[in-house]
Parts: C-alpha cells; sequence; structure tokens
C-alpha cells in the first residue's frame, strides 16, 4: 500500500469531517442522534464524542443541545433573514485581495450569483455567492477568520421581504 501525503492526509480527514457533518446532522433530524464519530485517513484520526442530549418538559419531551454543544458560530435574533454558509473549512476574506475594497457591505443590494466572499481552503480560494436577490443585513464572520463547513457567513433579507 502507498504511503499518502501529508496534504493527501488532511484532504481526506477534511473530505471526512465534511461527510461526518452532515451524517450527524441526518441522524440527529431523525431522533437518533449520533454520539461518537472517528474519522480516519492515512496516519491521521479524529475521534468526537458527545453527551447524551439534555431532555426538558414543555408540553411533553423535547430533546434540547447541551449549551456546550451550541456551535460557536449560532447567531441568535437573525432567524428571518436568509444565511449564505460556508461551503468548506477554510478562512473567510470579504475583499479579492489585502487593501482591496469588501465584495459587499451591509445594506448593499446583491444578485442571485453575485460573489459576495471568499473562503480559502488549502491555498484554494473559494468563491462565496449570493444564492438569492436580497439586501445583506449582517457579515457575520470577521475578515481573515477562520470559518467551519456550514458556519453561517452572510445573513440577506430577499428582495420581496420588508
Amino acid at each position: 500500500m502507498e504511503k499518502t501525503s501529508e496534504a493527501t492526509s488532511h484532504a481526506l480527514i477534511g473530505e471526512l469531517c465534511r461527510c461526518a457533518v452532515e451524517l450527524i446532522g441526518a441522524s440527529r433530524s431523525g431522533g437518533s442522534g449520533v454520539r461518537r464519530v472517528r474519522l480516519q485517513a492515512g496516519d491521521s484520526s479524529v475521534e468526537l464524542e458527545w453527551p447524551e442530549a439534555v431532555v426538558a418538559v414543555a408540553d411533553g419531551p423535547v430533546a434540547v443541545l447541551p449549551a456546550a454543544l451550541q456551535p460557536a458560530w449560532a447567531v441568535p435574533g437573525i432567524d428571518d433573514a436568509h444565511h449564505v454558509c460556508a461551503p468548506t473549512v477554510g478562512t473567510f476574506y470579504q475583499a479579492p485581495e489585502p487593501g482591496a475594497p469588501p465584495f459587499v457591505g451591509v445594506g448593499d443590494t446583491v444578485e442571485k450569483g453575485q460573489q459576495i466572499g471568499i473562503v480559502e481552503a488549502m491555498k484554494l480560494m473559494n468563491p462565496i455567492e449570493a444564492d438569492l436577490p436580497g439586501r445583506v443585513v449582517e457579515i457575520l464572520v470577521l475578515d481573515g477568520t477562520p470559518v467551519e463547513y456550514g458556519q453561517p457567513l452572510f445573513a440577506i433579507a430577499p428582495l420581496d421581504a420588508p
């Protein structure tokens, strides 16, 4: 068996992490909930384990994720806006290059398909595009900040919204 390079191993772990996030989300919405995940690519491995969910009673049992497990990027109060999320783990940039003006600012109107940011992952620049026409309500991540897969980056109010 051929030994994989460190870069290939990191790429595999990144892809496995993206798949694990999707599987965990699907299992939680189905009610069973995954508690432990182990990912391995070559000599690299990642193992995650979550405690049992806390159960609250309000007109019947409701599963609640403990505060310690809430994503650090959960954004309260912007539920009515549409979120444009990170397509991969990487570093978020608001401008095409250092010193250049940002692609968009709060209050700007955007078209569907318009580039509004970049996520750099392993020296690859992934364009972030608006997936609907609207007005930028909030930029949720600072320029140059590391982001996670699925993390909201922009809050956009659709054009047909008040």
